[in-house]
């Protein structure tokens, strides 16, 4: 692909999932790094920590910076996997909500790995992620139990555990993700059941240590209701926050880790991160 159409699938939401958005963001950049052309990759999507530091990264040395980024998301991948399956056990249910490559690699690492278990996801309105998810786990053959979203308490009380993505990890601990995420945490909270993050540690969001960081995006109205009545005002929140308090543990390249740790981990592998 050319610099201008990964910029586009970027833009429209036809590349999913932030490292994958971070991986073609980095493929974009090596094409094209002047000025401008950087400034339109951070601009495709400002809210996610993994491209903006990809790109960093990538800019000290396009050259020789460029195939290290990319093998850093092969390599972390593999290792987010083999941690993740681990944690499968056999014959349990596993619930998720929207679409993580990160969650997806994991369960079909499990299911490679000869274990036997059932996925419920939601459908994740209003762009139905959660299809992608559902598509992806039954040509693993992995069996698919799928939920409207108003369903998602019914859903995950069937649940031996919940296993979310991430497009973004605070210095607080706070984790962003897809609307109904927190949702998720609290009602598994409720009922005991064990609520890891599923994510590359390059979301890390350093900017937040001073005061800025990830905004909540609001997406078009057209997404949720083309032409609502007059009156009608439409929210499309994109995203929200999960407390750290309602999180396991965040699973990543890193290992299997609290909030509080998995930060103190990422500052001592990833110094850079800091500015």
């Amino acid at each position: 692909m050319d610099f201008n159409t990964i910029c586009r699938k970027i833009k429209n939401l036809e590349i999913q999932g932030a490292a994958n958005v971070a991986k073609a963001g980095v493929q974009a950049l090596k094409l094209k790094h002047d000025a401008n052309s950087v400034k339109k990759i951070l601009s495709l999507r400002p809210t996610e920590p993994c491209l903006q530091n990809a790109v960093k990264f990538v800019l000290q040395d396009v050259k020789k910076n460029y195939p290290l980024a990319m093998h850093h998301f092969e390599e972390a991948q593999k290792k987010i996997d083999e941690y993740g399956a681990n944690i499968i056990k056999q014959n349990s249910i596993i619930f998720t909500h929207c679409h993580s490559s990160a969650v997806t690699s994991i369960l079909q690492k499990a299911k490679k790995s000869g274990k036997n278990f059932e996925v419920c996801n939601t459908e994740t309105r209003p762009k139905f992620q959660g299809r992608i998810t559902a598509e992806e786990l039954a040509k693993a053959g992995i069996k698919v139990s799928h939920f409207v979203d108003s369903a998602m308490r019914i859903a995950l009380k069937k649940a031996d555990i919940a296993l979310i993505g991430a497009d973004a990890i605070m210095s607080s601990g706070k984790v962003a993700n897809k609307i109904g995420s927190e949702l998720v945490a609290e009602v598994a909270n409720r009922y005991d059941i064990p609520f890891y993050v599923c994510t590359d540690s390059w979301k890390f969001d350093h900017e937040s240590a001073f005061g800025k960081g990830v905004e909540i995006e609001k997406r078009s109205p057209k997404e949720v209701w083309e032409k609502p009545p007059k009156g009608v005002t439409i929210n499309n929140v994109a995203f929200e926050f999960v407390n750290p308090n309602l999180i396991t543990a965040i699973i990543s390249e890193l290992g299997i880790l609290t909030p509080e740790t998995f930060i103190e981990e990422v500052l001592k592998n990833y110094p850079w991160l800091k500015g």
